[in-house]
């Protein structure tokens, strides 16, 4: 049946088509300006608060994903934190033992060293008594090899009669027995 109209009638309803495509696109065109000029003021602000929406969606989840690194890290500084307190205690627990050990020891030093000092004063004192021992037992021994060799002799004083010199040892007299001048 198409077949069967003439040319130009096919071409005119083809035309005709066109026109109404194209005069349809122009008229939505300037209506769709005309309606947005004339949008209402609701719709935007839903536009809006959806956009905003999606954007707090977005910001919570990258605070929830930063929440859940800072707990991790406060978790490990947590456990960071006890650890270096046990190793403080532990140190702080060394340091009044060395503490008590080092006041325990200087204690023991002073009591040895007072000993020591005692000690020393002791052994001075003793040297002395022995030099005087010393002295005394070579005092006493000259004299002795003196009389023995009878470089000493009490029993010979020129000045004085040999009986005035018994009388006067045996008297108990105050003055010194005199020596010879030969023995000295």
């Amino acid at each position: 049946m198409f077949a069967e109209l003439p040319f130009e009638l096919i071409v005119a309803a083809g035309g005709a088509f066109l026109l109404g495509w194209v005069l349809a696109s122009i008229s939505g065109a300037i209506s769709a300006r005309h309606r947005a000029r004339k949008r209402d003021p609701r719709d935007d602000r839903i536009r809006e608060l959806e956009a905003e929406v999606r954007i707090a969606r977005s910001d919570i989840e990258a605070s929830r994903t930063k929440l859940a690194k800072a707990e991790d890290e406060l978790k490990e500084t947590t456990i960071g934190l006890e650890r270096r307190d046990n190793v403080i205690t532990e140190q702080q627990s060394k340091i009044e033992k060395v503490s008590r050990d080092l006041k325990e020891s200087v204690l023991k030093t002073r009591e040895l060293r007072a000993e020591l000092a005692e000690r020393a004063t002791e052994n001075v004192h003793a040297e002395a008594k022995i030099r005087e021992v010393e002295t005394e037992l070579s005092v006493a021994q000259a004299s002795t090899d003196l009389i023995a060799t009878g470089v000493l002799d009490y029993s010979f004083v020129p000045d004085e009669p040999d009986s005035e010199n018994a009388a006067n040892n045996g008297a108990g007299d105050d003055t010194p027995d005199k020596v010879s001048k030969a023995s000295i």
